[in-house]
């Protein structure tokens, strides 16, 4: 069997110059050397354009550019980003008026809550869930379920409800507080919960007929403001499931009620990357145009690089 077959002969191959391929990286598109004392913007202007470092510029481009146009910029995200100690960031971007909408899953008004209240959230799962006292704490609990009683009789969304009673209170580190922002500025925070998930719904205070139509209520939110997203841009950080359903869900409806919507920009930033997300926000929304993206890295270093970069277009 081995004399059929002979090792092949390359002394026919055939060859081109290199100059006259094409190929992908260029030394026009390297990083930068550090020069001890620049400025910020010298630091993102040196990042290599090739993937991750063009892509942020890009990303920062597309939110500075819908900012200037007044188009709609959604900012989707999951506890984790508040957990990370990211909510003075994200404030910021919606004083600033960058950000026209936040959306969060039930956990977000947990944390942001404790925040409000002690300047403290997140407790020890491992520690606690031996003895069951997981979860247990009274005052999350007990205000959160007022709160989705006030979201029922006042036919509002939770995160209005969980902001406004958040202000009302005069919570003493309201400051943190992402939804109090959204109540105070007017933007709209959206809660979007799914029942069995969330430390408030083993309580007997939990109302899980009013917090789902307070929850629906801001999914119908959403999707009014998705119906504005045409030429804007929408965020999609840390949540892997929820949030990226929720988005794939009022896509369809703004589409399906004749709204405009095929050049839209859409991020997703998380520190590992996921189907959904990379499915539902990345690919499938911007198929018929526009452009997705997939950031991949820590929420407490990408999304402070991303809006210092922001900041520093704007300024």
């Amino acid at each position: 069997m081995t004399d059929l077959f002979k090792p092949i002969d390359l002394g026919k191959i055939t060859t081109y110059p290199l100059g006259d391929r094409n190929s992908k990286v260029s030394d026009i598109d390297f990083a930068k050397k550090w020069v001890k004392g620049s400025s910020f913007e010298a630091f993102l202007e040196g990042l290599p354009n090739i993937l991750a470092g063009s892509h942020v510029m890009e990303v920062v481009s597309s939110i500075v550019t819908a900012y200037k146009n007044r188009k709609t910029v959604m900012f989707a995200m999951g506890a984790h980003v508040i957990k990370v100690g990211l909510n003075p960031v994200v404030i910021d971007l919606m004083e600033r008026g960058v950000i026209t909408s936040i959306a969060m899953n039930g956990a977000g008004i947990i944390h942001d809550f404790e925040l409000a209240l002690t300047g403290r959230t997140s407790e020890d799962v491992t520690a606690s869930l031996g003895d069951g006292t997981f979860g247990m704490a009274h005052e999350t609990c007990s205000f959160l379920g007022d709160a989705i009683v006030k979201a029922d009789r006042d036919t509002s969304g939770l995160g209005a409800a969980v902001g406004a009673s958040i202000i009302e209170q005069n919570l003493p580190f309201s400051d943190n507080s992402i939804l109090a922002a959204g109540a105070r500025l007017g933007i709209p925070v959206t809660i979007h919960i799914a029942i069995g998930t969330d430390i408030i719904h083993m309580h007997p205070e939990f109302d899980p007929a009013k917090a789902g139509a307070a929850s629906h209520r801001d999914f119908r939110l959403f999707a009014s403001v998705a119906a504005s997203l045409e030429e804007g841009v929408y965020l999609n950080v840390g949540s892997a499931v929820i949030l990226p359903e929720v988005f794939l869900k009022a896509i369809t409806i703004v589409r399906n009620l004749g709204h405009n919507l095929k050049n839209i920009t859409t991020v997703n930033i998380d520190f590992i990357r996921h189907y959904r997300p990379t499915t539902n926000v990345v690919n499938r929304p911007t198929a018929a145009g526009g452009r997705g993206y997939n950031l991949t890295g820590h929420h407490e270093i990408l999304l402070p690089l991303i809006a210092a970069g922001i900041i520093e277009k704007l300024d």
